[in-house]
Formats: C-alpha cells, structure tokens, sequence
C-alpha cells in the first residue's frame, strides 16, 4: 500500500509544489537547420524548473515557480505566460540591473550531433540569486519542493543557495532533485557537486546517460550505491524505461520524505526496486520530456499511488509533450492517464502513442497499440 502523501506535517500549507529555478525565453525555429540558416525564430518559454510547475497546475495541483527575471519585457513575457498555466509567480523577483535570460535553439534533438544550442544568460538576473535574495517562506511554503542540477551550475551564488535549500532544517518539505546535468554549463567547473546535492535530497531523477558523463558512472545498481541517502531515486534508462530504488533511508531526514517513500518489506538492503518499461512514442520533438516524466512522477506522488503508477504517470506525462512541437502542452485527463496507467503489463507494453492520444474522449483500446 502506498504511504501517506508527501509533506503531512505541513497539511496547512496551500501549495502542492515549489519549484525554483531559472526560466528563459526561448526563440524556436521556424523550419531545421543549422542556426545560421533559419531565418525566423518563435518564441516560447524555457526552463526546467518552470516547464514542471506549468505541468504540475495543468494537472490540476497547485504549483508555485520562485525564480529572478530581469525588469524587462522578456520579463514580463516570463512572468506572464507561467501564470497563464494557473501557476503561482508571486514570489519572483525583478532585477532591475541584470537581464532575463534567452535562448536560441534547433530543431533537431537535444542529443544528436547537429543540436545547436545559443545561450544568452551570462550575468542573468537569474544567475544572482543567492542564499541572501531569496523569499524562504514562499520556497518552503510547499509540500514539495523542486529543485534541478541546472542551478547550480549558473553561478557560485546559486551553488550556495542550493545548499542551503537542501540541507536539514526541522520541518523541511521533501526535497525533489532532478540532476540535470548539462555538460556545456560545466565546462570548467565541477559536475560532482551535483552528487553532493542528490545526497542531500529526498527524491532524486537522474539518467543513466548523465550519471556516467557526470560521475563516471555506470548502472542502476551503481548508481543507487553512489546515492544511497535519497528515500527515492528514480534512474531514467531511456527507451528501457525508469528503475526506481524506494525505501526507508535511515537519519532524520526520512521523516521528511513523506509520500515519496515506500516501505520495502522483505529486501535484505532495505530498498524496493521497482522497473517500468517505457511507452512506445511516434516522436515529434524530443524536448521537454525529462521535465514533463518529473511533474508526472511528482503528480502522482502527491496522490499517493504506488512506484509503478508513478513511474507510468511520468511516462503517460512525457508521451504527452513527446507528441507536440514544444516544451509544454496540456497533459492528458487525470481519469484517462489513470485508466492507461492501470493497464495490465500486457497491454502497457502494446500502447504505442501518437500525436493526439491526450483527447479526453479515447479509451484506452482506442489508443495506438504496435
């Protein structure tokens, strides 16, 4: 049976989740290519930490995104289109001496060779925030609270700021990590912080591609030996799927994790592992996907279903943005995810989603099967 929801000592809080991080203006292309041949660009939104809290409100939870934007009008574009999903941007700062940051990418995917990827976010107003600027109420304020590698890596000050978020402190939310390791932020600085910063956290979501890159290491089972504090550790595999390592960590801060923990009865090391295989996906572009399986993982958390379901819920989530051009799209009905969650291990495995499968109106026979 699943435990009780996350965060249960802070019942009176009114958000499900905080999510802090930088967000950015992204300029989309019109038509693939190299940068220097796409003529025009569209513009969208960009940001880990946001991307999950606008899933996590269209899914019906109450999120809040807490970030720095410059007080201009990339800004107010920020600002403005992240509360458009219903989340909560009370709490973001203006910097009036430093710009929000931009980006220009391709259209192809992240990990192919001819990726490009322009960043205009050196000496962001989201590149200050600091352990001295940020509104501690507002980022506590939540059952959870999300936080990704992606920060850390901006600058010293924001390396700072996530350490202190993440260290034990009475009646902290349980701490989401997602490590997001983005090698081009790191040259010349060291990723195995990032290591650190899991350990410290109760939720952590890391692929077996970045822990090699990152850590130079390989494997589920290695990488669970490398971070054995988190109460859960979701190791993303690709097309093979997610593993998840749950169980009930010892020390004070178990008692913080709340939900995201499930007891493992019956393993000799404490752990419940729990494999799901991926969906089968007709891709259209493959950004946004990590950030969406987060929010659908984290959504299904907060609602207390079991590991399995809340590894399909990430996937089903993912399928979602997987099957649009951007980074964000309206995910499926909660009744229609659960019906396709709680699928058979058969029929799991038979979905193969298109564009399209989010209508509220299909059955689960009704989807795609290979």
């Amino acid at each position: 049976m699943p435990g009780p929801a996350p965060g249960t000592a802070h019942a009176a809080t009114t958000t499900d989740v905080v999510c802090l991080g930088e967000s950015m203006v992204t300029f989309l292309p019109s038509q693939p290519g190299r940068l220097a041949d796409v003529p025009s660009f569209g513009r969208g939104i960009g940001g880990a930490e946001s991307n999950v809290a606008c899933a996590l409100a269209a899914a019906g939870h109450r999120a809040a995104w807490v970030g720095r934007v410059g007080a201009d009008g990339f800004g107010d574009h920020l600002v403005e289109t992240i509360a458009g999903y219903g989340v909560d941007t009370s709490a973001v700062r203006r910097d009036p001496g430093r710009p929000t940051g931009i980006y220009f990418r391709t259209a192809t995917d992240r990990g192919a060779g001819a990726h490009e990827v322009a960043y205009y976010r050196a000496g962001s107003a989201a590149s200050a925030m600091s352990p001295s600027n940020v509104p501690y109420g507002e980022v506590f304020a939540g059952r959870i609270l999300h936080l990704s590698g992606i920060t850390a890596a901006l600058s010293g000050d924001c390396l700072a700021l996530l350490r202190e978020l993440t260290a034990e402190r009475p009646g902290r939310p349980l701490v989401s990590f997602d490590v997001n390791h983005r090698p081009h932020l790191w040259r010349g600085g060291d990723a195995s912080v990032l290591l650190e910063l899991a350990r410290r956290s109760d939720l952590v979501f890391v692929g077996e591609d970045e822990a090699e890159e990152a850590w130079g290491i390989e494997g589920a089972e290695a990488i669970r030996a490398a971070l054995p504090e988190p109460s859960v550790l979701v190791v993303k595999r690709g097309s093979a799927g997610a593993t998840v390592f749950s169980g009930l960590r010892p020390g004070p801060r178990s008692s913080n994790a709340g939900g995201a923990e499930d007891a493992a009865a019956g393993t000799g090391s404490g752990d419940t592992v729990t494999h799901v295989p991926a969906l089968h996906v007709d891709v259209v572009a493959a950004v946004g996907a990590g950030d969406a399986f987060a929010a659908g993982f984290l959504s299904a958390t907060l609602r207390g279903l079991p590991v399995r379901d809340r590894v399909r819920h990430g996937h089903l989530m993912a399928a979602a943005v997987l099957t649009v051009p951007g980074d964000l799209t309206e995910p499926p009905a909660r009744d229609h995810a659960d019906r396709l969650a709680a699928l058979d291990d058969g029929a799991w495995g038979r979905l193969r989603l298109g564009p399209g499968w989010t209508a509220a109106d299909r059955a689960p026979e009704e989807v795609r099967t290979s």
